[in-house]
C-alpha cells in the first residue's frame, strides 16, 4: 500500500527541516503549480522556525504583512527538473533559513526523490550544484506591506511582530544574493552581456499580457509571485511559436536554470509589455538562454533570464 500522507515535518536544527510529499496532480505540470508549493514551503519554513505565522503576519500598527518573494533560482538538470516532476512521485525536501536581518530572510531549498538520512543544507555543497538528481531552490524573501489600500503599487517594506531571526546562521558572503539581484535590478537581466560562444536566436521580441483577475491574483489581491513565472511562459510560447516551432517542443523543453528578480506588483487589469531576448549555443543546437522583462508602464516589475534546452538540446 502507498502512503499518502504528506507534509511529514521533521525539525533538524535551529534553522533546518526536513519533509516528504506526493506529488499530486495540484503541484505538477508544465505551469507554475510546482513554483506555488515551493513558496508554500518557504511561508511554512519561516513561520515554524522563526516565531510568527506568515500566513497571518501583522506589522506593529496591526496591518497585514506579507512575506513577499524578490529573487527566486531554481538550478535543476535533465534528470531531475520541475516540468519532469510526475504524478505518484515521492518527493524530499530539505530546507534551511539564513539571517538577512529584521526584514528579509533566506531560504534554500534541496530537492530529491525521497529516501535516505536527511542532514542540514550546507551552502558550500549547496552552491556546488554537484548532485545531478536535485533541485536546488533559493528563495530572497521581503517582509512587505501596501502603502495605499487600494493599489499594489509602492509596496513598503514592514516587519511583523514576533518575527525571530537573530538565531538563524548567517549565509557566508561569497554566496550572498545581493549582487546578483542588484545587477538584475540595474541591467535588466542577470547575464554580464552576451555569453560566450553565444548568438542571438532572433530579433528581440515584445508582447503585451493583460492581468487576469482571474487567474493571476491571490488571496489578498496581490499579483501572484507564482503568476510571474506563468506570464514569463505566456510569453515564452508566444515567442516560441513566432519562431515557427510547435507546442510540442515547448512542452519537452528542460529548464536548466531560472533566475527571477521581483521588482514590483501591477493591479488587477494592468497591460504589461514582456520584451524577450534569445541566444543559443554555437555548435550546441537546442541549448538556449533567454531573457524577459516585465514592465507595467514605465515601471519594470521583473526579470527573469532562462537556460533552456529545447527539445533535442542535450
Amino acid at each position: 500500500m502507498i502512503s499518502l500522507d504528506e507534509n511529514d515535518v521533521v525539525r533538524l536544527d535551529e534553522s533546518s527541516v526536513t519533509r516528504t510529499t506526493l506529488v499530486k496532480p495540484g503541484m505538477c505540470g508544465h505551469n507554475s503549480l510546482f513554483v506555488g508549493q515551493i513558496g508554500d514551503w518557504t511561508w511554512e519554513t519561516v513561520s515554524a522556525l522563526c516565531g510568527t505565522n506568515a500566513f497571518d503576519a501583522r506589522n506593529p500598527d496591526g496591518a497585514p504583512t506579507y512575506l513577499s518573494f524578490y529573487y527566486f533560482h531554481i538550478r535543476a538538470s535533465p534528470a531531475m527538473h520541475v516540468n519532469g516532476l510526475g504524478f505518484g512521485d515521492r518527493i524530499e525536501i530539505t530546507s534551511r533559513l539564513f539571517d538577512f536581518g529584521s526584514e528579509s530572510v533566506l531560504a534554500l531549498h534541496k530537492i530529491k526523490a525521497a529516501g535516505g538520512a536527511p542532514e542540514p543544507i550546507d551552502p558550500d555543497e549547496f552552491y556546488a550544484y554537484g548532485d545531478e538528481d536535485c533541485l536546488y531552490v533559493e528563495n530572497f524573501n521581503r517582509w512587505i506591506t501596501r502603502s495605499d489600500q487600494g493599489s499594489n503599487e509602492n509596496l513598503v517594506k514592514s516587519s511583523p511582530v514576533g518575527f525571530r531571526h537573530d538565531h538563524l546562521p548567517s549565509l557566508p558572503e561569497p554566496y550572498s544574493p545581493r549582487r546578483v539581484y542588484n545587477h538584475a535590478r540595474s541591467r535588466h537581466t542577470f547575464l554580464d552581456g552576451i555569453p560566450d560562444g553565444r548568438v542571438p536566436v532572433a530579433e528581440p521580441f515584445g508582447v503585451d499580457y493583460r492581468v487576469d483577475i482571474a487567474r493571476d491574483l491571490n488571496g489578498v489581491g496581490l499579483l501572484y509571485f507564482a503568476s510571474y513565472f506563468s506570464i514569463a511562459d505566456w510569453a515564452l510560447v508566444a515567442f516560441w511559436r513566432h519562431l515557427g516551432r510547435s507546442d510540442e517542443a515547448f512542452l519537452g523543453r528542460v529548464v536548466l536554470d531560472q533566475r527571477l528578480c521581483y521588482l514590483g506588483n501591477a493591479d488587477a487589469g494592468s497591460v504589461l509589455r514582456i520584451e524577450v531576448e534569445s541566444w543559443r549555443r554555437i555548435g550546441v543546437p537546442g541549448d538556449e538562454i533567454v531573457n524577459l522583462v516585465l514592465r507595467d508602464g514605465d515601471r519594470v516589475i521583473a526579470v527573469s533570464t532562462v537556460h533552456l534546452l529545447t527539445e533535442g538540446g542535450s
